[in-house]
């Protein structure tokens, strides 16, 4: 081999591992954009707290619609980015393409699994949250009626309602639970308009207090809760600051520590499910909504939730049960 190979070869070994030290994730967020709110801004809130804490920088990317998830993700791919995170079910296909095309690289799915050797899996046990934050609205209501807005209609938003109901009906077996979804495309994850006018329309037929696990459309659920003079319970991250004296609580669930963990360290070939036991899920307490939870209420819900961690309480998951039939 000549002298001005071997230097060649020398080159493209020092690049390779300036590509491997520079390696920085990249976040893919889901229909709704990373500023929602709700899930996508949880991710976003992640990947701040990695930038924060690593004192460096990472890629992301909006998604605006379908054609663009397995674009964006070979995209980050081509550039080297690693660990490359996909936030939402909706990525998992585009997820199973491009890490076949580049198996050396990770990839990060969220709300879903694929199985291939350099995917780390992220699930969350949303019945479990969702059943406390049933109680909790159960045992807030005046009338007896509760309600559910859910965003696009898929199994994983029938997995919230199942728990929601099966918590209300915990905490108060006569209760009656309304439920509507807002649409069966990814636009039902940002029509606030239309979350709204569902909202309405179960105020009208006497619930009072509303569960949103709708993305972004939740915040028209929660504005039609405080002009209603009712409550509601936001989903994802903790939104109970977004209407204060109307936000009965919040269905948290940890996107943002998934993101966080996986940008300092990926697990490959993993699959995680994150519930009560885990931190992964729960309900959210603060200053925001302090007076509208009593001492008695939270007393029965975090029981409950102990019951639950315990094993002692079975919630059924809607996607693996067979429970809750719609």
């Amino acid at each position: 081999m000549t002298l001005q190979r071997w230097a060649f070869v020398g080159f493209v070994g020092l690049v390779a591992l300036a590509s491997t030290a520079q390696a920085q994730p990249a976040i893919v967020y889901d229909m709704g954009g990373k500023f929602d709110k709700s899930f996508n801004e949880a991710a976003y809130q992640g990947a701040e707290r990695w930038k924060k804490e690593a004192g460096k920088n990472y890629l992301d990317f909006e998604i605006a619609n379908e054609a663009q998830r397995e674009q964006a993700m070979r995209r980050m791919a081509e550039r080297g980015a690693n660990p490359i995170i996909g936030v939402g079910f909706s990525q998992a296909s585009s997820i199973e393409k491009v890490s076949k095309e580049f198996p050396k690289l990770n990839f990060v799915i969220i709300d879903s699994v694929v199985k291939q050797p350099n995917v780390e899996s992220i699930v969350f046990k949303e019945h479990e949250g969702s059943f406390l934050v049933g109680m909790m609205a159960a045992l807030a209501s005046k009338s007896g009626k509760v309600g559910f807005v859910g965003g696009m209609d898929i199994p994983l938003i029938r997995k919230f309602q199942c728990g929601y109901e099966q918590g209300a009906k915990y905490a108060n077996p006569k209760v009656e639970v309304t439920a509507a979804m807002t649409g069966t495309t990814p636009a039902a994850w940002s029509d606030p308009t239309r979350g709204g006018e569902l909202a309405k329309a179960q105020f009208g037929r006497g619930v009072d207090v509303v569960f949103a696990a709708a993305g972004g459309t939740g915040v028209g659920v929660y504005q039609a809760a405080k002009d209603a003079g009712k409550l509601a319970i936001g989903v994802d991250s903790n939104q109970n600051h977004l209407q204060p004296g109307t936000m009965l609580t919040s269905m948290v669930k940890r996107v943002d520590t998934a993101v966080y963990n996986s940008s300092k360290k990926a697990s490959p070939g993993t699959v995680t499910a994150l519930g009560l036991k885990e931190g992964g899920v729960d309900y959210a307490m603060d200053q925001h909504n302090a007076k509208l939870v009593s001492a008695d209420m939270k007393k029965k819900v975090d029981t409950a939730k102990a019951d639950i961690i315990a094993g002692k309480i079975k919630v059924a998951d809607y996607m693996a049960d067979n429970a809750c039939k719609y």
